[in-house]
């Protein structure tokens, strides 16, 4: 269950910050390591460019980031509307020596004007946050699409892990706006002899 207020959010980052200045352990790993190998390796057998301008909404604590830079990539910027995060994720970038990676408190919902003409979009979790969000969450749902478009480039790739939307939904959420280009294997669990995803990972194309 994911915490749903900002407040909230702030308060466990501010935890795991503290936990990181005391043992250098950077937290929590959202959907587990597979699924920012996941991720990466279709970057990679897309052969796209290690200079790609990659966006990473609600970044966390940066892990991914981190990982990207580890693997080449070299055009960086995570968000999160949690300063408490982007402070964590400061932490560890300084840590790993990756000062070139863009950190920036920003509320995805209401994007600064600077965000823009990314060429990637990476989210492992802020729809489903966002989707939790017992104020208004269809409205909020529609500006979520309406931020990706602004702040992707025309053809630029979207890639989304969920764990509370299936592969269906979210074709209908992105609908507007995206084409899917390919649904990335996640690990399937079997429930009463039904086997399902508890995970689902999409990869769009802005049209």
């Amino acid at each position: 269950f994911l915490p749903p207020s900002k407040s909230s959010w702030d308060a466990a980052y501010e935890r795991e910050l503290e936990t990181f200045q005391d043992t250098g352990d950077a937290g929590e790993i959202w959907f587990g390591e597979e699924s920012m190998v996941r991720i990466i390796r279709w970057l990679e057998k897309q052969k796209v460019p290690l200079e790609s301008s990659v966006l990473d909404i609600g970044t966390g604590n940066g892990v991914l980031l981190i990982e990207l830079a580890k693997s080449g990539y070299t055009n960086l910027t995570g968000i999160d509307y949690s300063p408490s995060a982007i402070q964590l994720s400061e932490k560890i970038r300084e840590k790993e020596g990756m000062s070139h990676i863009k950190l920036k408190v920003e509320d995805f919902l209401a994007p600064s004007a600077e965000l823009s003409g990314f060429e990637i979009c990476i989210d492992k979790g802020t729809f489903d946050a966002i989707s939790l969000n017992p104020e208004n969450a269809v409205g909020k749902r529609k500006q979520y699409v309406r931020s990706v478009c602004s702040v992707l480039k025309p053809e630029g790739f979207f890639l989304i892990t969920s764990c509370n939307w299936t592969k269906e939904e979210l074709l209908n959420e992105f609908g507007e706006g995206f084409e899917i280009l390919e649904e990335l294997p996640t690990p399937k669990f079997c429930f009463g002899g039904r086997i399902g995803n508890s995970v689902t990972a999409l990869v769009f194309q802005r049209k």
